[in-house]
């Protein structure tokens, strides 16, 4: 027996250079062995319940709307509309940061400030973007801290010149040329049972 639990109506698997039918067709619900499994489906938002909160009861309303695909989608775009109250609108990165996180400057070393707000978004760059936008706001001297590169087996140094390797921006690790300032907030990940090189 096999455990499997998530929402479809989350992103679809990411494919590099693919289709949406490739994505499509890469889902579990696409697999041959998609009939065979037993459907149990949770039906009480716990979040929503224990928040005892009627917009925040709303808002998750709302989101099952949209995931749902009962929302009317614009036949020329192939865009929805949100609802007016749904979320709030800005036109640029800048007001986007600045809704969030106000006043950053006097409080970036205020750990349960920070910890009450958050921006997502669907792309590392778009992430990095912002995080580079809100460093810029901090005040004091932006560090930079370069990687060092090297290709173990001397055979394979042709193939992979180092800056190429530097290049490479691999999701879930730092980025060759890492810029902090002091008081910045990071997430620190260090593999203790690393095997012996």
């Amino acid at each position: 027996m096999i455990l499997l639990s998530g929402d479809f109506r989350q992103t679809l698997p990411v494919i590099p250079r693919s289709t949406a039918a490739d994505e499509i067709n890469a889902c579990l619900k696409s697999s041959n062995l998609w009939r065979y499994v037993k459907k149990l489906q949770l039906t009480t938002n716990m979040r929503v319940t224990w928040l005892n909160d009627t917009s925040a009861e709303h808002f998750s309303e709302q989101w099952l709307t949209i995931g749902n695909g009962q929302v009317p989608v614009d036949e020329s775009s192939g865009l929805i509309s949100f609802p007016n109250n749904f979320c709030n609108f800005v036109s640029s990165k800048d007001e986007l940061i600045n809704n969030v996180f106000p006043d950053i400057i006097s409080n970036y070393k205020n750990n349960e400030w920070l910890s009450e707000r958050a921006i997502l978004a669907a792309k590392n760059k778009d992430v990095d973007d912002l995080n580079y936008i809100i460093q810029n706001k901090i005040i004091g001297t932006m560090h930079s801290f370069k990687s060092i590169v090297c290709v173990t087996n001397e055979d394979e140094a042709t193939n992979y010149l180092i800056e190429f390797l530097n290049s490479l921006d691999v999701p879930g690790l730092p980025p060759h040329n890492l810029r902090l300032k002091v008081g910045s907030v990071v997430i620190m990940l260090r593999n203790i049972n690393q095997p012996k090189l």
